[in-house]
């Protein structure tokens, strides 16, 4: 059940969350800190980022239907009576957010892991979702400007709350949980991302640790027992008073414990016992992967008081973010070819789960596999091994044709067999339409690479290979 935003903040209340001044009487139905996305109705909130001031915009937000903005000084014409004026507007974010938790009633729930939280969290949302009024945080806004942002959102009248917390180095996460103070935190799983900026996996693990330091006394961790550094976090939790710990993963005992699963092409199939419930299930999405996330999600659903065979029954129509693993056909003037959108982000462990799935899938009759990959960022040293090291799955998958994006990749192209590779370019835009230009008919198509690898521009051109229709005059409405 989604929530009626209705109105969300009134004016006073805002005022009073930030210790701000505002003379004007008026209600916001959502919030804003992007005046290219404000939607009438919004409250815009002018940030100060290194390189831009939003205060530059205020105008422009109210020109777009804003009901008001949270200001640190007042901008030139603009309505004094929509403005609520504050020391710091980063710091009101945060008491907004902060306020948004303390009137809420919600179980909350906060997710992080290297891999896998996004797809969590909105699987979450879909779970949660269908049985109760729910609120999940949108796309990855799951740092210190996101996590605010989203509490701020919240529905005081929401029965659950799901929140993403990510980062990048040790220290980032206690302030976003401690912000949220969420009843159940999760940690998907520890894994070789962000190691540029770490000295092991292990510390990895004890810095992913710190979202315990916010859970509601009473509250609940939930670890994949079957992750190498489930000690590690295990004694984090404990550490911090944490005395309720509950585990998903194949070990007996488990609170949700996978009995069996089979994978097929576009999903799994699985059996599991989840606080002591028998479930049977299908997953309407295809890798190894989300039969463990399910696992996940549904403890975390259970233990927030969810039923958990509906719970189950979710999976079965489960919705993928986009660039998080959806397929589509796309037909085009030399007939039709499969695309897996996977272009959002990537890290070592997920590019081998995507080739995994690739391999599962069938091309059609004249197709074949083609992967799509961009650099990986953030694995430090061995960053050009680890590229290299892909070419060992890549040759155990089936795949016919491979085309690399950027520096790192070069070690890929240099790791596999001459005429395995089809193309290297620098920039995904380079590359994209050559990909565009050398597809055939049948050929199922992955794309992946990490954010700032832009290979959203390799689907974009893909997607661009399929015709536009144009209404014939005969029948245009008339």
């Amino acid at each position: 059940m989604p929530i009626d935003p209705k109105a969300l903040w009134t004016s006073g209340a805002i005022a009073a969350a930030t210790s701000g001044t505002c003379v004007g009487k008026w209600e916001a139905a959502r919030i804003s800190t992007d005046s290219r996305q404000l939607k009438p109705g919004d409250l815009f909130i002018a940030l100060k980022g290194p390189n831009h001031d939003a205060h530059d915009f205020v105008a422009e937000a109210f020109n777009k239907g804003a009901v008001g903005a949270v200001v640190s000084h007042m901008p030139a014409k603009c309505p004094p009576e929509k403005l609520v004026l504050v020391a710091n507007t980063f710091y009101a974010l945060q008491d907004l957010g902060k306020a948004g938790r303390a009137r809420a009633s919600a179980k909350i729930i906060a997710v992080t892991g290297s891999v896998g939280k996004t797809g969590c969290k909105e699987a979450l949302r879909q779970v949660l979702s269908a049985q109760a009024p729910s609120f999940a945080s949108a796309a990855s806004y799951n740092n210190q400007w996101g996590v605010p942002w989203s509490l701020a959102l919240l529905p005081p009248d929401a029965v659950y709350g799901v929140f993403e917390m990510g980062m990048n180095h040790a220290g980032e996460l206690a302030p976003l949980s401690k912000l949220a103070r969420p009843h159940i935190a999760l940690i998907t799983g520890i894994a070789n991302v962000h190691a540029a900026h770490f000295a092991s996996l292990e510390d990895i693990a004890r810095a992913k640790s710190e979202i315990f330091q916010g859970l509601e006394p009473g509250g609940t961790a939930v670890l994949n027992g079957d992750d190498t550094y489930y000690e590690v976090m295990r004694q984090a939790a404990a550490q911090v008073g944490v005395k309720n710990i509950a585990r998903f993963g194949r070990g007996a005992g488990f609170e949700a414990q996978l009995e069996e699963f089979s994978l097929e092409a576009e999903g799994s199939r699985v059996r599991a016992r989840v606080l002591g419930q028998p479930l049977s299930y299908y997953i309407g999405v295809p890798g190894e992967h989300w039969v463990m996330n399910s696992l996940a999600v549904l403890l975390c659903a259970g233990l927030a008081g969810a039923d958990l065979a509906k719970a189950a029954k979710t999976f079965e129509k489960l919705a993928l973010a986009e660039g998080r693993g959806g397929a589509r056909q796309v037909e085009f003037p030399g007939g039709h070819f499969t695309l897996v959108d996977e272009s959002y982000n990537a890290s070592p462990v997920a590019m081998e789960a995507a080739i995994k799935v690739l391999a599962a899938r069938q091309p059609a009759r004249g197709g074949s596999r083609v992967l799509v990959l961009g650099d990986m960022k953030e694995l430090g040293d061995k960053a050009s091994e680890i590229h290299a090291g892909l070419a060992r799955p890549i040759l155990n998958s089936g795949v016919g044709r491979v085309y690399a994006c950027g520096e790192l990749m070069r070690y890929l192209k240099e790791a596999l067999p001459e005429g395995l590779c089809h193309g290297w370019a620098l920039t995904s835009g380079e590359l994209a339409s050559q990909v565009a230009a050398e597809i055939r008919d049948g050929d199922i198509v992955t794309v992946k690479g990490s954010h700032s690898m832009m290979m959203e521009k390799v689907v974009q051109a893909l997607l661009a290979l399929q015709p536009v229709l144009v209404p014939s005059k005969s029948s245009a409405t008339r």
